[in-house]
């Protein structure tokens, strides 16, 4: 059996004290994951951003807000696991400067300078050791394949599982699972728990028991 690090649900960057960036993450792709990966008998931790889901008791959770507070997390997380699935969907900008006070309404254009966040995954697939495996979500409204497959590559992944927009908030989802060779593993389409449990049956075929 393996420890599984799981990645779930949404990052905030703050503008101010009350507001922040984010995206429609639920988390509940996050937590289908945990519960099938724990049905086989896996240990998990998962690192989640701010949720209204309940993962399962048998896993440990840890919480984070923002990607850099997830990228410091899963670093130390990820040393100690066999393997992680990337399913956050981390806020990839942030503002230059986080305002102390809260940002007055002046009836004028409020100008945002950002910068790109961390790359959580790109990181933790360069400091994979031999034997640990990566798995990503991609999420993709143009051109699908050929960015989740380019994503593949710079976040040195061993699969990555490519889903539209439609899975953000929904109880369903509809995935491919592709290879580094680009090829499809499996399609998969149903409740969240369904494909989860798909999800994990590929990676326990392919990365945790090999067939030599």
């Amino acid at each position: 059996m393996a420890r599984i690090l799981i990645t779930s649900g949404p990052t905030r960057q703050y503008l101010d004290p009350v507001r922040y960036l984010t995206n429609g993450s639920s988390g509940r792709m996050g937590k289908a994951l945990a519960e099938a990966a724990l049905a086989l008998g896996h240990e998990v931790v998962v690192v989640s951003g701010p949720v209204l889901v309940e993962y399962p008791a048998a896993a440990r959770v840890v919480p984070i807000v923002s990607t850099e507070e997830l990228l410091d997390v899963c670093r130390g997380e990820f040393a100690h696991c066999d393997g992680v699935i990337g399913a956050a969907a981390p806020c990839d900008y942030r503002p230059v400067k986080v305002e102390t006070h809260k940002i007055a309404k002046t009836g004028e254009p409020l100008v945002l300078h950002l910068i790109e966040t961390p790359d959580v995954m790109a990181t933790l697939g360069a400091e994979k050791r031999p034997g640990q495996w990566l798995v990503g979500f991609a999420l993709e409204t143009d051109d699908q394949r050929f960015r989740a497959l380019t994503k593949l590559e710079k976040k040195s992944c061993d699969l990555i599982v490519l889903n539209g927009p439609a899975a953000m908030e929904s109880l369903d989802n509809s995935v491919e699972v592709l290879d580094k060779n680009g090829a499809v593993v499996r399609q998969l389409h149903g409740s969240k728990e369904s494909v989860a449990t798909g999800i994990l049956n590929v990676i326990a075929a392919g990365l945790i028991n090999p067939r030599v």
